[in-house]
Order: C-alpha cells, then sequence, then structure tokens
C-alpha cells in the first residue's frame, strides 16, 4: 500500500478542521434559551423587594 504524501494529511486534516468548526458552529447557534415573559417578570421583581 503506498504512503500518503504530506500535503494529502495537510489536506485531510484541513478538511476535518473545517468540518469539526462548522458542527460546533451549527451547535453553538442553534440553540435557542427560553426568555422569561413579560408577566413573570413583573411577578418575580415585585415579590422580590426589600420590606424594611
Amino acid at each position: 500500500m503506498p504512503q500518503m504524501a504530506p500535503i494529502s494529511w495537510l489536506l485531510l486534516f484541513i478538511v476535518f478542521f473545517i468540518t469539526f468548526i462548522m458542527f460546533n458552529t451549527m451547535n453553538y447557534y442553534s440553540y435557542f434559551p427560553m426568555t422569561p415573559s413579560h408577566q413573570q417578570k413583573s411577578k418575580t421583581s415585585s415579590s422580590m423587594n426589600w420590606k424594611w
């Protein structure tokens, strides 16, 4: 079996690295955290006031 040339190893590394970066980027930006609604926010802020 013939050996791979160094340029082929470099090309293979670049392809896998770009695939890895794209996969991580897509996973990072596809996550949408749940934002609390306005009613829940006003309710919690009024109940957390200090009562001196």
